[in-house]
């Protein structure tokens, strides 16, 4: 049978299960990808597992995001990441060295490997013809500790290519155009994989804007074919001895079929405060703006930053805006240096500031109140930015460009019509300028075994999470509605992010998007309490964060209509009861501090998968689901999945125990 690509990566890599749309499947886990968000868990969970050494052929932490170091916190995370990978055996990227995804692109990522990383938008590796998927912390761990990934097995969405993008447009509009389709929760449960003629126009950092984003759309992942621009990125990398081919075979057959003819994609830009929320430019030219911001891991080519600097020569950015530059790899700036691009830009009025996700993660950068800013980023969640009354809208470099140049949203198509400008076609560096000096190799296992990870004061340890108790009687602290995301959850920013180490400090921060007295009231809740939510719950980022701060205070069980996959493992992982409403009308029905009842939970848990809620303040009863497998069932009951590897390994040994004695005569 014909193949698709998405099939051959999972089906090369398969430890068992079947490849049928929404059977559990366990994928075998070739690289892991961490930043230092989401690492110094990830580390701290190594520690709990008692790994050795790590059992990948490749895993990397990065530090990309915590890169402002206003006092010491996040230096003292940097400290104790980098001697973590020394102890178990990691690469370990330096602060400044780039953003994790493009940077891995650059160094570590293959054709035909798989990946998982802890940051939501690994799939951007697919632009390389990998298997990338985000997720949580613990499942990162745990490939690197050796184990598979276990997973739904998506349904696989095939979009064909057709055509070339015009002039003005690139690969944000593209990915940008899928969002306008099929908003935020389009691609969930599914692997979105690009084919057709249509690729041949597209590079392979073009590709990672669109891998990139695939996120948005809530996709398992997206994918694209190992082909010859696949093998010309390698080959400036100085890496094409790493490169094969992976292509769809011929009369390949998709789950679900789209169309994209590239020609007709306009500029495109996503209003706040949704990466779905698209229109084209031209309905919303002439909102003033005063903030730009070009970069991150969403547009973090050369050609994303050069394309601006070329619009940008000879002019000066408008009085009333801010324009920011995020270099997004050391060897991009420094290619960006050698193409004079970063003396246009300097000169233009932009403000050069270091590799990494910076302004994406809110860690600088944030806008004033009410203030549009304009961004290459992947998300404009509500507060994302560091502003709590934030206004952020998402577009292309050239719509980014454009805008600044001129102080409000403008097409790049009509700002070229009115200076007279064609639209500059950039001769790009044959060999980039690879530098491998920030990055620090794995070291012997000898040496290794002798180093102890130096942790700061504001490194805590994971907390103790006991089990799922038979009965949950709690109040409703919070209902919300759709698509809640991580960020108001556990939000970003320079405030919250340095305690990223620090569960007990973070969970303080937890919701406070959405309501700032519920930390105040979760401590006060004895018995634990109850969120209820709306479709989409948990979209954005991977941060297990958003799972163990609220679990820390006390959550034990989330109610909502439907749920983000990522964050839904995560609550998994944290022994957090996830469940869906039968009828989602019921929703509307349960108000702030309703005390609801759910009983005979293990023994439900473990033989079906419908529960009874009963109201107790109103009087009322409901119906739940919940789509655990056995195995997440067991880590829920357990009180998460490492109480559950503890006691499984526990038993082991008394198993073992129990044989010696019998074998030795001393029991029978």
């Amino acid at each position: 049978m014909p193949d698709n690509v998405a099939r051959k990566l999972i089906g090369s890599h398969l430890e068992h299960g079947e490849m049928t749309a929404g059977e559990e499947i366990a994928i075998r886990i070739d690289q892991t990808l961490t930043q230092d968000a989401t690492g110094t868990l990830v580390m701290q969970e190594l520690e709990a597992l008692d790994l050795d050494r790590a059992r990948t052929e490749v895993s990397v932490q990065y530090v990309d995001h915590n890169l402002l170091q206003t006092d010491e916190k996040n230096a003292e995370d940097h400290e104790y990441l980098r001697t973590a990978c020394l102890r178990f055996g990691l690469w370990f990227s330096k602060p400044g060295n780039g953003v994790s995804h493009p940077t891995h692109m650059q160094r570590f990522g293959a054709p035909g490997k798989t990946m998982v990383g802890s940051d939501s938008h690994t799939p951007a590796a697919g632009s390389l013809g990998m298997l990338a998927i985000g997720v949580g912390g613990l499942e990162v761990a745990l490939a690197i500790a050796g184990h598979p990934l276990n997973i739904r097995m998506p349904e696989i969405w095939g979009v064909r290519l057709e055509g070339e993008l015009p002039e003005w447009c690139s690969a944000k509009d593209v990915i940008l155009e899928m969002l306008r389709r099929h908003d935020v929760k389009g691609g969930v449960n599914r692997i979105i994989e690009y084919h057709g003629p249509g690729l041949a126009s597209l590079t392979a950092m073009d590709r990672h804007v669109i891998a990139n984003m695939g996120a948005e759309l809530g996709a398992t992942t997206s994918v694209f074919p190992s082909d010859d621009e696949v093998r010309d990125f390698l080959r400036a990398e100085g890496r094409e001895d790493d490169w094969t081919e992976l292509l769809a075979d011929d009369g390949a057959e998709y789950d679900i079929s789209d169309t994209i003819d590239l020609s007709e994609i306009e500029p495109l830009i996503a209003k706040p405060s949704s990466p779905g929320n698209v229109v084209p430019v031209r309905e919303v030219a002439g909102e003033e703006i005063s903030q730009v911001v070009i970069g991150s891991s969403a547009n973090p080519g050369l050609r994303d930053f050069a394309i601006a600097a070329a619009m940008i020569d000879g002019r000066q950015t408008a009085p009333e805006v801010s324009f920011d530059v995020n270099p997004t790899s050391r060897e991009i700036l420094a290619d960006l240096t050698k193409m004079g691009s970063t003396t246009q830009l300097v000169i233009g009025g932009a403000r050069i500031h270091q590799a990494g996700c910076m302004g994406c993660i809110g860690m600088g950068q944030a806008p004033a109140t009410g203030r549009n800013s304009l961004r290459t980023m992947p998300r404009n969640f509500p507060g994302r930015s560091g502003t709590r009354e934030d206004s952020v809208w998402l577009c292309s470099p050239e719509t980014a460009a454009a805008s600044a140049l001129t102080g409000h949203i403008t097409d790049p198509r009509d700002w070229a019509a009115d200076v007279g400008m064609t639209y500059p076609h950039l001769d790009f560096p044959q060999e980039h300028s690879i530098n491998t000096a920030m990055l620090v190799e794995p070291i012997v296992a000898e040496a290794a075994a002798k180093v102890e990870p130096v942790k700061g004061p504001n490194i805590s340890s994971l907390p103790e999470l006991d089990e799922l108790p038979d009965v949950i009687e709690a109040p409703v602290l919070l209902t919300v509605g759709d698509n809640i995301s991580t960020d108001e959850i556990s939000p970003a920013g320079a405030r919250a992010l340095p305690f990223r180490s620090n569960i007990p400090k973070l969970a303080q921060f937890s919701f406070t998007q959405v309501d700032e007295t519920y930390p105040e009231r979760a401590a006060a809740a004895e018995g634990g309490h109850i969120i209820v939510g709306g479709e989409n719950y948990g979209q954005g980022s991977s941060r297990e964060h958003a799972a163990i701060a609220p679990r820390h205070l006390g959550l034990r069980m989330v109610i909502a209509k439907s749920f983000a996959r990522i964050h839904w493992q995560n609550l998994a992982n944290f022994g957090v009861l996830a469940v869906e409403f039968d009828d989602p009308a019921d929703h509307d029905t349960i108000e702030q501090d309703d005390v609801l009842k759910v009983t005979d939970l293990r023994a439900s848990l473990e033989s079906k998968d419908e529960l009874t809620i009963e109201n107790v303040t109103k009087g009322t009863t409901f119906g739940v689901r919940h789509r655990l497998s056995q195995r997440q069932v067991a880590d829920v009951l357990a009180g998460g999945l490492i109480p559950r590897l503890a006691a499984d390994a526990e038993s082991d040994v008394q198993e073992a125990k129990e044989t010696v004695l019998q074998d030795s005569g001393e029991i029978s």
